[in-house]
């Protein structure tokens, strides 16, 4: 049986199966640690026992007035467990302490433009393309940034997609 529960400081030591595909961004231990002590409301781990970490979703919560929102930093699942709604169960976590702590307008994530699986994932729960980010992946490679208007967004202005694909540097939360 799977659970989702509060990530611990101990599950960075059994993870490592979790981040084994290419296109899943692994960070250092600091940029965890930093994640968990800043927001430890963000970060879930999806476990098949209390100690064997098969996927976790980690985020923070940004912007000011209506770009107050949630943001996922990752999601991810060990292979050998996809397929099977974990990270619906995962998004789910994120999306209701956005919605309930911190009351954001809306959820939003970045996305390489070539990870058709994963895009198609995150519009099956709801996610929408914003924009297209130029260069976002090192340089290299265009990002979308997709989200999920949250009950706060009556109006759900916060998921109208913009026109013209934006670089890096006019990404702002102000």
């Amino acid at each position: 049986m799977t659970t989702v529960r509060a990530f611990k400081c101990n599950d960075l030591l059994a993870y490592n199966d979790v981040n084994v595909d290419a296109l899943t961004e692994t960070y250092g231990l600091a940029f965890y640690l930093q994640y968990l002590a800043t927001w430890p409301e963000y970060f879930s781990a999806a476990t098949a026992t209390e100690s064997d970490v098969i996927g976790y979703v980690m985020g923070k919560c940004e912007g000011k007035k209506e770009l107050w929102h949630g943001h996922v930093t990752a999601v991810t699942v060990a292979p050998n467990y996809r397929r099977q709604g974990l990270a619906k169960m995962l998004m789910h976590e994120l999306e209701e302490v956005t919605e309930l702590t911190h009351d954001g307008y809306f959820v939003d994530l970045f996305v390489r433009v070539s990870n058709a699986v994963a895009i198609g994932m995150y519009e099956k729960f709801g996610y929408s393309v914003y924009r297209r980010v130029l260069n976002y992946y090192s340089g290299e490679e265009d990002g979308f940034d997709m989200r999920k208007a949250m009950r706060r967004d009556v109006e759900k202005k916060s998921v109208i997609p913009l026109t013209r694909p934006v670089h890096p540097c006019e990404i702002e939360w102000d």
